[in-house]
């Protein structure tokens, strides 16, 4: 449910070299770091994975250049056994944000859209964005929101002036509340807040917990609770591929006390029915 694609087909990386190198380190990435559409195709097909893809338009905050979620969906309609295209649309846009996620859908056959608040500078309850979340409920597709700490801007001095505040899950409980019928995602576990969206996960109905960006093996033993027992059936796998393998996460996901039949929701089934996959 969460790989992010980073450079586009000009060489145009998603962030500024600052950024890259210093998310880098704090995740310890190893292997390409900015692989192509056409080479995470590749690495998930050879293990007969599929993989939700996106970038994160901030330009509003950053003033850099995002790289086109039109170009991410084509690449990744190149392969369709394996790849899931989904958009990232900078809210501060307004009434241009509504008719990009809408031509995305409509014209690009994207599957749902990601939001990064902490690096788009907004809070996800702030009612600016609430004409683009309406777009995508209409659309009757899910939005992602990456919650917590991130490792962009990492030891930046500054932290590159990104704040961890936007990242509150509680800020997402209020879309939640407010939009229904629009199923939502937290991206990662929600450190310093993971009491927070395990509270928002059980309480509202379409909200879901992916388990990205970290190595099982440091889930907090709250998360691994919940997530075989209350949320077994909300909670979704997800590397944050380049920055985490997928053969890391799932050997040290093999490791954690799950149930049999708990394993194959949290790796597959959850995700499938979400994004209405056949045989999901």
């Amino acid at each position: 449910m969460h790989v992010h694609a980073e450079i586009g087909a000009d060489g145009h990386t998603s962030l500024a070299e600052d950024l890259m190198d210093a998310s880098s380190a704090h995740f310890a990435a190893q292997g390409g770091r900015h692989p192509t559409i056409d080479e995470i195709a590749a690495h998930y097909r050879e293990r007969r994975m599929a993989a939700v893809v996106f970038t994160v338009d901030a330009e509003h905050a950053t003033g850099r250049r995002p790289i086109a979620s039109e170009e991410v969906a084509e690449a990744c309609h190149r392969h369709p056994d394996t790849l899931i295209p989904f958009g990232s649309v900078d809210p501060w846009r307004g009434a241009a944000a509504v008719r990009q996620a809408r031509r995305l859908a409509a014209e690009h056959g994207v599957r749902g859209f990601k939001f990064h608040p902490s690096l788009q500078a907004f809070d996800p309850n702030d009612r600016m964005a609430y004409p683009l979340y309406a777009a995508i409920e209409e659309l009757g597709l899910p939005a992602v929101f990456h919650t917590g700490q991130t490792g962009i801007g990492a030891g930046v001095p500054g932290g590159a002036g990104i704040r961890l505040r936007h990242s509150n899950p509680m800020l997402v409980d209020d879309v939640a509340a407010d939009f229904p019928g629009l199923p939502i995602v937290l991206a990662h576990p929600s450190f310093p807040w993971q009491e927070e969206a395990l509270a928002v996960a059980v309480h509202k109905p379409s909200v879901h917990i992916d388990l990205s960006g970290w190595s099982p093996k440091y889930f907090p033993p709250i998360l691994v609770k919940y997530a075989g027992s209350l949320l077994k059936h909300k909670v979704l796998f997800g590397s944050d591929y380049p920055l985490l393998a997928p053969d890391r996460w799932l050997a040290d996901f093999a490791a954690l006390d799950f149930k049999d039949e708990v394993r194959p929701l949290v790796l597959k089934e959850n995700a499938a029915r979400l994004l209405g996959l056949k045989g999901g």
